[in-house]
């Protein structure tokens, strides 16, 4: 849940409070999960509608704080921290750099693991549009990575086509 949030967000903190904003509002509708369904896949629609909302009302406002990123490298000690460091930042920017809806799919199916239709029901998309949204996030993801050659995905794939 929180590795959707910051991926939504794009900023560490901003997700941390995404996953306590989902939290608190699956614990005050909990009444409106249907048993028998995947809790998980009914939170992270919750997660998704609160990141909506959010970058609704966040457009609207105007906001001027300095990045986190600015003092991330400050104090970091020897070359394999600050290595490891500008690699997952590298993969951050090529995640950030994604429309919100192939960013989505990515993270729901390749980093969380949801088969595609589940992921489609998350998004509320036909599973068609999700697929789509994938093929095209991980194109670009390897493009701006440098990568050639469509990687595997390890089974995440379970939902199919139909």
């Amino acid at each position: 849940m929180r590795r959707f949030a910051r991926g939504l967000a794009r900023d560490g903190a901003d997700g941390d409070d995404l996953c306590q904003a989902t939290i608190e509002r699956a614990l005050k509708s909990s009444h409106l999960w249907q048993e028998g369904t995947r809790l998980d896949a009914w939170v992270y629609r919750i997660m998704r509608n609160i990141w909506i909302d959010e970058t609704r009302a966040r457009s609207r406002r105007a906001q001027t704080f300095a990045p986190e990123e600015e003092g991330e490298n400050v104090g970091v000690p020897g070359d394999a921290a600050i290595e490891a460091h500008a690699e997952m930042s590298h993969v951050d920017r090529a995640m950030a750099s994604l429309p919100a809806e192939q960013r989505e799919a990515v993270m729901l199916v390749l980093v969380e693991g949801f088969a595609y239709k589940e992921a489609a029901e998350i998004i509320g998309c036909p599973m068609g549009t999700l697929t789509s949204r994938l093929v095209r996030g991980r194109e670009a993801l390897m493009k701006a990575l440098g990568e050639t050659g469509i990687p595997e995905t390890g089974g995440a794939e379970t939902g199919g086509m139909s």
